[in-house]
């Protein structure tokens, strides 16, 4: 029985891998309209630490998957993975590994990689939480996982940051099409029956993709300290959501 466990959880990480790839490749032939100028694409440049990630994390049944909007400058752009605060995903989450560069380099958005020096508050209070409710990985990771719903970055020619729900609209039309579909396989994949989505946008995607399914979508705020009432204690409005969905879970 074990072993068929352990096959079953190997192949579950085949398959979120593969999906990965083939979102990589259809979001990578996909063009954008201005004021984009650049696109980051982690999975295709920081795919080593994102794969690893996916390997040591991914297997197993999911109760619920955490769902952010994309990737931030200082987080999984430069460390591949989700929310990837360099801190959490180097001494939490154990996790280190190459990183190259994206095909168009911004000269205002430089990637160092695991070398970087600065810190994502988003990335910083997402793993913090799971720390401070779980322990440790193998607790969080037992019932959960963390995603971002599109894996790009956008810049304009000055690197201003611009989120997707900005894109012009037959922009987001494509890679919104292509997101959901890799997002609903994703979540099928790992059987979760609850995603908590963090922000608007995020749980207005995962309503459309997972539409008619029996996945329950819930919103909790969005970490970023650009979000006020994030500021004021982020870790217990998490909280109050999670334990809406999970009141047996610790």
């Amino acid at each position: 029985m074990f072993s068929e466990l352990t096959d079953r959880s190997s192949l579950q990480v085949e398959r979120l891998v593969a999906s990965t790839r083939e979102l990589s490749g259809q979001l990578d032939a996909l063009s954008f309209s201005a004021p984009v100028t650049h696109v980051y694409n982690p999975l295709d440049y920081a795919f080593e630490p994102f794969r690893r990630y996916v390997e040591a994390y991914g297997g197993g049944k999911k109760s619920f998957v955490i769902l952010g909007m994309n990737p931030g400058p200082w987080g999984m752009a430069q460390t591949g993975v989700p929310f990837g605060e360099i801190e959490a995903v180097e001494d939490w989450l154990a996790i280190n590994a190459a990183v190259g560069q994206p095909r168009q380099l911004h000269p205002k958005r430089p990637i160092t990689g695991f070398a970087t020096t600065r810190r994502e508050v988003s990335g910083q209070r997402v793993w913090g939480w799971a720390k401070e409710r779980f322990g440790t990985p193998a607790a969080f990771f037992g019932v959960g996982f963390v995603l971002n719903y599109c894996p790009l970055l956008f810049f304009d020619e000055d690197g201003t940051n611009i989120t997707p729900d900005k894109l012009k609209t037959h922009d987001r039309a494509a890679l919104f099409q292509c997101c959901d579909r890799a997002f609903s396989q994703q979540v099928e994949l790992l059987g979760a029956s609850v995603v908590i989505a963090l922000g608007r946008f995020a749980f207005d995607r995962a309503s459309q993709a997972l539409a008619g399914s029996d996945v329950s979508v819930l919103t909790a705020p969005h970490p970023s300290p650009a979000n006020p009432a994030a500021n004021a204690g982020w870790f217990g409005l998490m909280d109050s959501v999670f334990r809406t969905a999970f009141p047996n879970l610790p």
